[in-house]
C-alpha cells in the first residue's frame, strides 16, 4: 500500500470524526480545519509508524490532540477555570430529563473548560471513546478519566442549568462518619 493510497484510505474513514472533535476543541470552524489538515499532514510524514492499522482512529486523535495542545501553549490562549468551580462528586441526577442544550451555550461552556476536563468529555460522549482509549490517549489512569468525566459533566451541568434543582446524594463518608449505618424509615 503506498503511503498516498494509505492515506486517502485514512481521511475518507475519519475526517468527519477528526473535525468535529478539533471543532470541540477548538470552538472554531476555522481552528478545526486547520488542525484536521496538520493532523493529516503529520499523519502522512509519520505513516510508517502506524503499526497497527485498526488503531489509526486512536492514532490520528492523538496527533490531532498533540497538535492542539502545542498550539495553544504557543498561542497562550488557554483558558483556566478554577477547580472549585467545576464542582464536587457526587450530585444525583435530576429525576426530570433536563432541556434541550443550545449547541452555541455548550460549545462556549466547553470552550471555558480546562482542556483536562474538556477532552475526556468530547472523546466520551462525542466520539464514543471508551475508558481505557482515553486513558491511553492521555496518558492518565482510568480512574483520573472517570473522575475527570464526572467533574466535566458537573461543571457543564452547573453552567448550562444553573436553576436546575439538584439534590445532592449522600455523602460516601457519612456513614463510616458515624459509625452505623443510618436508618431512614426503617430502611439502613
Amino acid at each position: 500500500m503506498s503511503s498516498a493510497h494509505g492515506l486517502h484510505a485514512l481521511i475518507d474513514a475519519h475526517y468527519e470524526s477528526l473535525y468535529r472533535y478539533a471543532y470541540r476543541l477548538s470552538g472554531t470552524a476555522t481552528d478545526a480545519e486547520d488542525l484536521t489538515q496538520e493532523t493529516f499532514g503529520k499523519a502522512l510524514t509519520h505513516l510508517s509508524q502506524l503499526r497497527d492499522p485498526e488503531r489509526a482512529k486512536a492514532w490520528l486523535f492523538r496527533i490531532l490532540r498533540n497538535l492542539y495542545l502545542h498550539q495553544v501553549r504557543d498561542t497562550k490562549r488557554h483558558k483556566e477555570i478554577p477547580l472549585e468551580a467545576i464542582g464536587d462528586l457526587p450530585h444525583r441526577p435530576p429525576d426530570d430529563p433536563l432541556p434541550e442544550v443550545d449547541p452555541v451555550q455548550l460549545q462556549q461552556a466547553l470552550n471555558d473548560l480546562d482542556e483536562a476536563f474538556r477532552t475526556p468529555l468530547i472523546l466520551f460522549y462525542f466520539e464514543e471513546f471508551s475508558y481505557r482509549d482515553i486513558a491511553e490517549q492521555m496518558d492518565v489512569p482510568i480512574g483520573t478519566v472517570m473522575s475527570r468525566l464526572a467533574r466535566g459533566k458537573a461543571y457543564l451541568r452547573n453552567r448550562l442549568f444553573p436553576n436546575t434543582d439538584q439534590r445532592e446524594a449522600p455523602r460516601p463518608d457519612e456513614k463510616a462518619a458515624s459509625g452505623s449505618p443510618k436508618v431512614t424509615d426503617g430502611v439502613p
